[in-house]
């Protein structure tokens, strides 16, 4: 999937007036994108949409367009999540909803990236790799930033209508797996391309 360039941001005035539809396009392909597994774990297939909306809105939330540098900034921090040929790319977000949760049970998913799996098909299992600026052995942030190889087996199996594709988490602290939808692999098939 091609990254992102400073040419593909809008400024502030022609994104305020693109973000109404921008925004609608963007969150009807997050729903489609958005897959839960158990009750506290949520993973966001990201593309080049999705990342090109981070970049547009926290250059709204931080009106830094004109700061020097901060458009390369974001590109550099978001155009590592957008999946190249032969991955597939996703945020998964730890979501408790105080404080006090969050430090209570994140300190118990060290080592969280030895047991996420993708399932496609009859296919081996796809261990995700982890952004090692999120997690190390003593922490890990609520927001991952995890990534599949898949081989051309996974790849073709991923674009066969039908095929079941699951999202397996087996960490002793947190054990759940998901189905994902038709929809959900018809729309992340396209980004592994």
């Amino acid at each position: 999937m091609k990254l992102l360039t400073p040419a593909d941001v809008l400024g502030k005035d022609a994104y305020e007036e693109a973000r109404p539809d921008f925004r609608r396009r963007v969150m009807l392909q997050k729903d489609k994108r958005r897959v839960l597994v158990g009750d506290h774990m949520t993973f966001l297939f990201e593309n080049r949409d999705t990342m090109l909306y981070q970049v547009q809105e926290m250059l709204r939330a931080e009106g830094s367009w004109l700061r020097p540098g901060a458009v390369e900034e974001e590109l550099d921090a978001y155009n590592a999540l957008i999946p190249s040929t032969g991955e597939l790319s996703a945020t998964m977000m730890l979501e408790y909803a105080t404080a006090a949760e969050r430090a209570l049970m994140l300190p118990q998913f060290v080592r969280i990236e030895q047991h996420l799996h993708l399932h496609i098909g009859d296919a081996a299992p796809l261990l995700a790799s982890f952004d090692r600026g999120q997690i190390d052995e003593h922490k890990v942030s609520s927001v991952q930033y995890v990534k599949w190889t898949l081989s051309d087996e996974h790849r073709r199996l991923l674009s066969q209508d039908g095929t079941v594709v699951r999202l397996v988490v087996d960490h002793p602290a947190y054990t759940a797996q998901s189905v994902l939808s038709e929809e959900t692999r018809k729309a992340i098939a396209r980004d592994a391309d």
